[in-house]
This record gives structure tokens, C-alpha cells and sequence, in this order.
């Protein structure tokens, strides 16, 4: 596998009972980049993701991680691998705070045993300071200050959706899968969304992998774009060439008028992009 890619499948293919949800699914995913995974519901979007995080086993294919053999590991090795994942449905501790969400997520890091943490030796002091000393960078990224001690059952959901975030990065990914980031969120929430992904490339060097079904947000933060539909891939490119490739438009966009319409978004960040510059 090249060094430029820090994921690559080959041929990944999932059955369920004689269903083809992934049918011979070839990605690369570029080291620090951003990609995007597009197509409408039931296209295999999050069966892929699912098959990356091992929640599935892949049917026949490969999953090639910086070298490892994804097929070959158990999905408990997963996040000590270096790939985080956040879910279309939010999965947090809801009677725990936003801190200790955080906490949560510096688990795999922790290297003290039983006995250490029963007399809370120095070795487990040092590592509980480091653990809180990440947890509150990530708050201090992803502006999460006021909610720092906040039961996370009492938040607003666009709230919840960053908390999720910030859990995933206190692993110290390499590889940030993150399942509809927008997804129940307001214009103004996806607009910070969009931002925060962007500050995770390239203020954390962290390589992403998305799916997400808003083309203004594909648009606005992503490298490169596959687009799937009935478990195929239909193309491959920038967000430019994908969203007005004629195969993704009749399968995913709809009619003219929604080309049209994807012009005007495209004029729009471009003209956003200009006045941020």
C-alpha cells in the first residue's frame, strides 16, 4: 500500500442473505484529506463505514489500514488502530458529563493496571492528567467550554453532535470516520460543523472519511468524493466532478432543476470562500 493512501479497498463486498448491500467497492483515501462518501439512502454508505470499524465482516474484499490487514482484527483493536467513528444516531453516555464523555475516549491510551488504579500510584496520576490535559484541548478546539461540566441528557442536540465529535477525537485519530455530521443540525450549526472538520485536517492532521447526505457541506470541506448508489460505485473525483457527473445526477440529484440549483450552492461557497480569504 503507498504511503499516500492510509486506506485502500480492494473488491469489498457484503452479502445479507443473497442481499448485495456493497457490491466490489474499490476507495482510496488520501493521507490528510478530507473524502466524502455521497449517494442516496440505501446506497451502502454506512455498510461501508461498517465494514472499515469491523462492526460487519466483509463478505470478500480487503480493507488495507497503513498496512493492516482491517479484515484480520477484531473490532475491539479498532480505535487503538488510530480510526475513530461518530454515528448518524448519537451514541453518548447521557448521565455522565461532557467531560467525562471525553474521558471516555482517552481509554485506549491508558496503560496502568488493576493495582495501580486501585492505590492511584503515581503512574496513574501522570496518566489522568494527560488524559484530562487532551480531553480540555479538544474543548478548547471545538468550543465546548460552557458545557465542560453539563450532564450531556441536558443538551440541545447540535450540542450532543459535537460532544461526539470531541469524544472521537480524544482517541488521537489518524483516521476520523464521522456517519452524517450534519444530520439533524441547523444551517448555522452545519455551518460550524463545517469549519470544525476543517480544523481537525488541518490543525490535527487527522485524514477523514465521511458520509453525508448535505452537498452544500460535501462542497464546502471535502478533497475527494465517491458516490455510491445500489451498493456500486458511480464515480469518483472532486465534489465538482462527482456532483456533475451525469450517473450521479439521474441517481442521486434528481432532475435538471437540482443541477441548477447545485450551480447556485457552487457559486455561492466559492463566492463565501472568497470573502474568508
Amino acid at each position: 500500500m503507498s504511503v499516500e493512501f492510509i486506506l485502500e479497498t480492494k473488491g469489498l463486498t457484503k452479502e445479507f442473505k443473497g442481499f448485495v448491500a456493497v457490491n466490489q467497492v474499490n476507495l482510496k483515501v488520501q493521507r490528510g484529506h478530507i473524502h466524502a462518501l455521497i449517494g442516496p439512502n440505501g446506497a451502502g454508505k454506512t455498510t461501508v463505514f461498517n465494514l472499515i470499524s469491523r462492526i460487519y465482516t466483509p463478505t470478500s474484499g480487503d480493507i488495507d489500514y497503513m498496512g493492516t490487514k482491517l479484515t484480520n482484527q477484531p473490532p475491539h483493536k479498532i480505535a487503538a488502530l488510530g480510526i475513530a467513528r461518530t454515528f448518524q444516531n448519537i451514541e453518548l453516555f447521557e448521565h455522565a458529563t461532557v467531560l467525562h464523555n471525553l474521558l471516555i475516549g482517552r481509554h485506549t491510551h491508558r496503560q496502568t493496571g488493576l493495582w495501580s488504579e486501585i492505590f492511584f500510584t503515581k503512574k496513574t496520576r501522570e496518566a489522568e492528567l494527560q488524559a484530562r490535559e487532551k480531553a480540555e484541548q479538544i474543548i478548547d478546539l471545538l468550543d465546548l467550554q460552557h458545557h465542560r461540566d453539563s450532564f450531556v441528557a441536558g443538551l440541545p442536540y447540535g450540542v450532543r453532535k459535537v460532544v461526539e465529535l470531541a469524544r472521537a477525537l480524544c482517541t488521537e485519530p489518524k483516521l476520523l470516520l464521522l456517519d452524517e455530521p450534519s444530520s439533524g443540525l441547523n444551517v448555522e450549526e452545519t455551518d460550524d460543523m463545517a469549519f470544525w472538520i476543517q480544523d481537525i485536517k488541518n490543525e490535527l492532521g487527522v485524514t477523514v472519511l465521511m458520509v453525508e447526505h448535505d452537498m452544500t457541506l460535501v462542497s464546502k470541506v471535502s478533497d475527494r468524493v465517491l458516490a455510491m448508489n445500489q451498493g456500486e460505485v458511480l464515480a469518483m473525483g472532486t465534489p465538482r466532478e462527482v456532483q456533475t457527473d451525469p450517473g450521479v445526477i439521474e441517481a442521486y440529484l434528481g432532475s435538471i432543476d437540482d443541477v441548477s440549483s447545485l450551480r447556485r450552492q457552487h457559486k455561492a461557497v466559492d463566492l463565501h470562500t472568497e470573502a474568508r480569504s
